[in-house]
């Protein structure tokens, strides 16, 4: 869930990072305050939204186990433990 969690957060922080090393390469002052106009920031979350979505969207179709497989989970067997397996 974290790996999750962290994937999200990077699809979302890139679009500002590549902005932020646009204007680092232009020489346009990356802590300009009149580079990041509203617009621009509202242009950036757009995008940003989209990529999130996009993640989850392949995260949603790719990931976890394939379609009819059952979970056994974990369970002790004479007094040995066995973690849980997908079956």
């Amino acid at each position: 869930m974290i790996r999750q969690g962290v994937i999200e957060l990077a699809l979302f922080v890139a679009p500002f990072a590549a902005y932020a090393l646009f204007l680092w390469a232009a020489r346009a002052g990356v802590v300009n305050v009149s580079a990041w106009s509203p617009p621009r920031i509202m242009w950036l979350t757009v995008g940003a939204l989209m990529l999130v979505i996009a993640g989850f969207a392949v995260l949603a179709q790719f990931g976890g186990a394939p379609p009819g497989s059952t979970y056994v989970p974990a369970h002790m067997e004479n007094g040995r433990f066995v973690p849980g397996v997908q079956k």
